[in-house]
């Protein structure tokens, strides 16, 4: 008797647990990657709470999941990618999305009004293009400012004009504008990381730091949260941050046991 007695609280108290995972909500950090780097506005939704948002221009995103909640992350240029959230999803810091290109294939292409035969040592010679036309070869004031991207945009919103409006306190009290410095932060090493892989050719990271292809954007990352990493970088020398790379790569591939 008491041992039914025992195993039926057991019972209980996981019944318990598992229902309170599911119906405890929490806001899930991510991140859309392609090979190409087209990832801006893909869309993200959760269909068990029919939750929905969109990545940015960096393919990041927010969105409220529980437990077991399913997610399908489309776009017009990738094939559709379903999910369920697992509880070692929601353990990660980012967690981060490979999507496939979506190709289409044409029967037939004809190109107007220029009449191209496909012969590229032909056709070169009877383009006439014309003188480019920037807005540096025209002088113009401003030509090389560099823009502000989009997060900081939205920043710079969020906190300007404090005397003609309450929103920018409004923001930070909400914690809003802690958060879009931080998303400006993430943006800005996340954008380093990618200048620095394109200092070397992938086949490189295949063929001597032995990471699968599919999983060099997930190495990069994982080099990435690493305070020395940034150190290597600012020293601009690519040999010593290819050591550095050689070095994280041996334990990358223990870690994820692809020895």
């Amino acid at each position: 008797m008491r041992i039914n007695n025992l195993l039926f609280a057991i019972f209980l108290a996981m019944t318990t647990i598992v229902s309170a995972q599911n119906q405890f909500h929490t806001d899930l950090q991510g991140r859309v990657y392609s090979d190409d780097g087209d990832v801006a506005a893909t869309h993200v939704l959760n269909i068990s709470s029919n939750r929905f948002t969109i990545t940015d221009i960096d393919g990041f995103f927010e969105i409220p999941v529980k437990l077991f909640d399913t997610l399908v992350i489309s776009a017009v240029q990738f094939k559709q990618k379903q999910i369920l959230v697992t509880l070692d999803i929601l353990e990660q810091e980012l967690f981060q999305i490979h999507m496939d290109d979506a190709l289409t294939q044409l029967s037939e292409v004809v190109v107007r009004p220029y009449n191209l035969s496909g012969d590229l040592s032909r056709d070169a010679g009877n383009l006439n293009t014309g003188k480019i036309i920037t807005a540096s070869t025209l002088n113009l004031p401003n030509a090389y400012v560099k823009l502000p991207s989009k997060a900081e945009r939205v920043l710079f919103a969020a906190t300007a004009n404090p005397l003609m409006s309450i929103d920018p306190l409004i923001n930070a009290i909400t914690g809003r504008t802690k958060m879009l410095k931080k998303r400006v932060k993430r943006n800005s090493v996340y954008s380093r990381t990618q200048r620095v892989r394109a200092f070397y050719v992938d086949s490189l990271f295949v063929s001597d730091l032995k990471i699968p292809e599919d999983q060099i954007s997930a190495f990069m990352y994982y080099c990435e949260v690493d305070a020395y990493f940034q150190a290597v970088v600012d020293t601009h020398d690519h040999l010593k941050i290819w050591e550095y790379l050689r070095k994280k790569s041996v334990v990358y591939r223990k870690n994820n046991e692809l020895d």
